[in-house]
């Protein structure tokens, strides 16, 4: 089934999204949280994959009106479903890259983004503009629209459900492809919770990888601040 852009001329003041379904590309619950949040303050519909083979599964059966798409998934890039995705017809009116790490917004334009979002999504006017933007013009409305002040807050259970699938990977963490995926994750993670020590960690880990250097220090370090935080938000 095809979701068609509604056509509307007057949105609703307070939800300018109204009719549009957007599907989210992330594997983090606490990222997938805050747009659903976000959705949901603007009168959006939302569906979520939380990787590459659930986001095909998704396209083959229904053409969202925008698609946001994390550029680090657990089984692949997802520069790589950007560019798919922008180079299908009918195209996807709005085509979004995100991520933890902001250096990342000209891999995500070069593979045909209509924009990039840096975590932590949290501004509301922040994320109506970027996808309002996007929109072919008959689709936007008419009229002066109020800008909202509103930051959403994720519930912590998303955090919780994050941290468990972090301490769970460096449980058997062996191989390159594990590292990388564990520092891009935790990254993402601890820039959404607002948390610089965590961050500071994940980026110590990408750094010794790409310089070559050993890694024990680094995981042991992540795995014991990991445990800390899971036990704090298990009490939230």
């Amino acid at each position: 089934m095809i979701d068609p852009i509604p056509l509307w001329r007057v949105a609703l003041p307070n939800r300018p999204l109204t009719g549009l379904t957007v599907l989210v590309v992330e594997d983090s619950r606490f990222a997938s949280e805050a747009v659903r949040l976000l959705c949901l303050r603007s009168g959006a519909r939302i569906r979520r994959a939380d990787c590459l083979r659930s986001a095909q599964r998704h396209l083959q059966t229904y053409r969202p009106a925008v698609v946001i798409v994390d550029l680090g998934l657990p089984d692949g890039d997802g520069a790589g479903l950007i560019r798919q995705i922008a180079t299908t017809e009918p195209r996807v009116p709005v085509l979004l890259g995100i991520s933890g790490d902001p250096d990342l917004a000209d891999v995500a334009l070069a593979a045909g983004a209509d924009g990039f979002m840096a975590k932590p999504i949290e501004s509301l006017a922040v994320f109506q503009q970027m996808i309002l933007q996007a929109l072919p013009a008959e689709t936007r409305g008419i009229g002066l629209r109020i800008l909202p002040d509103e930051v959403i807050q994720p519930d912590a259970s998303g955090l919780r459900d994050d941290l468990a699938h972090v301490a769970e990977i460096l449980s058997s963490a062996q191989d390159t492809a594990a590292v990388d995926y564990i520092a891009h994750f935790l990254a993402g993670i601890a820039r959404s919770a607002h948390d610089p020590v965590l961050e500071a960690a994940a980026t110590a880990l990408a750094r010794d990888r790409d310089a070559g250097h050993g890694l024990a220090s680094d995981l042991a370090r992540i795995s014991g601040l990991v445990h800390e935080r899971l036990a704090a938000v298990a009490g939230l």
